[in-house]
């Protein structure tokens, strides 16, 4: 079976991406990054990507909002930039864009999203700083993360694994939050190295 074929978008810093680029480097997952796309020129994501010689694009929304055109006139762009690099699975990590239908049909259920939480919980782009305050009142003792099918629906899609974190007295925000993103880290490479090895969870 041949290395998997990956295209990763992001928005952020990037270490999720980090984690998978090192999985590929250290032999424990079989696949390619063939290109990172980002719509922030600042994103970390890029610098880390440019340092492990990735391929990458920069794909701002900016110009389209600037001339009026829809974010479905993007997410098709953006699907056809990413069909160039002809990938088994495009993979989120910290893209901060809710993809449309106009997207996601170019690939139909083989886009996956790394969401810091648990299934049905704390859904959108402060997954953690929610969880951190539902925990604070007393209403939650553990989170956790995912990785789903992405569909129209934000952090809806069919989950495919999940790690739970479970709260500790005493620990700071910044402890919790490094212990969390570890479990991202170990997460998005196993669910890879399963797809990798043709041994998908079932969704």
């Amino acid at each position: 079976m041949s290395a998997l074929q990956l295209v990763v978008l992001a928005s952020g810093e990037g270490t999720n991406l980090q984690a998978v680029i090192d999985a590929i480097a250290a032999g424990r997952l079989d696949a390619e990054i063939v290109a990172v796309l980002c719509n922030r020129r600042d994103a970390g994501a890029l610098a880390r990507a440019e340092a492990a010689e990735i391929s990458t694009v920069y794909a701002p929304l900016q110009p389209y909002r600037a001339q009026g055109r829809s974010r479905q006139d993007y997410d098709a762009d953006l699907a056809e930039l990413v069909a160039r690099f002809t990938p088994d699975w495009v993979v989120c990590l910290g893209w901060m864009h809710v993809l449309s239908p106009a997207f996601l049909t170019r690939f139909e259920g083989r886009v996956l999203n790394l969401h810091p939480a648990l299934p049905g919980s704390f859904r959108g782009r402060d997954g953690i700083g929610e969880a951190w305050e539902a925990w604070q009142s007393g209403h939650v003792d553990r989170t956790g993360c995912m990785v789903h099918v992405v569909v129209p629906e934000v952090d809806a899609g069919p989950v495919l694994a999940t790690r739970e974190v479970p709260f500790r007295a005493g620990e700071d925000r910044e402890a919790f939050e490094l212990r969390l993103h570890a479990a991202e880290h170990d997460l998005v490479v196993d669910v890879l190295t399963a797809l990798a090895c043709g041994d998908a969870p079932a969704h």
